[in-house]
Order: C-alpha cells, then sequence, then structure tokens
C-alpha cells in the first residue's frame, strides 16, 4: 500500500509541474530488411535533460514501465519480444525502496517482424512510458508510432 502512495504522490507531484513524459523523450524509428520476410524494426527514445525512462522490467512494483502494443495488421506480424539495446542502469531508487532498471539519455528497442508479400506497409505501435529525475516522476505518456516497412 505504502508503494502505491508513493506512485500517487510522484505523479501528483508530476502533474503539478504541468510537464508530461512525451515532452522530456523524442522518438525515432527505422526498418532494415534482414531477408525477404523479415525486418528489424528499431524504436530508439532519446531522454532529455537528467530523466531516465524505465525498461520493460523495470523490477519491483512501482515504476511505470515502458511497454510495447501493435496495431493488428494482416501483412505484418512481430516476431519475438521487444528487445532493449543500451546502457541499462541498476539503482536503488528510495521513492519506491527498491532496485529498478533504467536507461538514461538513449535506449534503443528492438524487435523483428515478419512480412507477407512485397507491398509497402506499415508497423504501427502504441508505447507507454515515464520518465523521473532524481526528484521527480513526470506522468506517464502514450506516444503512437508508425514505422513503415517493406516496398
Amino acid at each position: 500500500m505504502n508503494k502505491i502512495t508513493l506512485l500517487l504522490l510522484a505523479v501528483l507531484s508530476g502533474s503539478v509541474a504541468m510537464a508530461q513524459s512525451s515532452k522530456e523523450v523524442t522518438w525515432a524509428t527505422s526498418a532494415k530488411k534482414i531477408n525477404d520476410k523479415t525486418y528489424e524494426v528499431h524504436m530508439t527514445a532519446t531522454v532529455g535533460g537528467d530523466y531516465h525512462i524505465y525498461a520493460q522490467h523495470p523490477g519491483g512494483d512501482g515504476p511505470i514501465p515502458t511497454t510495447f502494443k501493435f496495431a493488428k495488421n494482416p501483412l505484418i506480424t512481430p516476431s519475438g519480444t521487444v528487445k532493449e539495446v543500451g546502457k541499462a542502469v541498476k539503482k536503488f531508487e528510495s521513492a519506491w525502496g527498491f532496485n529498478v532498471v533504467y536507461y538514461e539519455k538513449t535506449v534503443d528497442f528492438v524487435v523483428n517482424v515478419n512480412v507477407k508479400g512485397s507491398a509497402k506497409s506499415s508497423l504501427t505501435a502504441t508505447v507507454e512510458y515515464m520518465v523521473c529525475d532524481d526528484h521527480q516522476c513526470l506522468p506517464p505518456s502514450d506516444t503512437d508510432l508508425n514505422i513503415k516497412i517493406g516496398g
């Protein structure tokens, strides 16, 4: 219960600051052809200031993990899980009371996708994430990504 209270206080303090995670993170996307039917999709987060973005599995109950939801597309199917490429930091955060995993400055989220046919298409994803610094957490944000594939 105490952890939930801390999370609510962190989110409220971020709300008072009138800032959102989306103002501190920019996203870039690309797709690299691996073979005729497979592409490697990169979704790269660049984090501003002294903020950090949490991993997909940050550890414990508290920080909002970075999650990806892919829209259904009959021509494109994600294959496997989204991998994280970057320098992960594992650190005790007193606000949560345990070690968490996060990334500073940049992290590349990578997933392979299988394609049907050779027509151009796009993979649409919604990413949910939260950023914090040493003093506050900003409210979680959702960002839509559209990655061109094929053709």
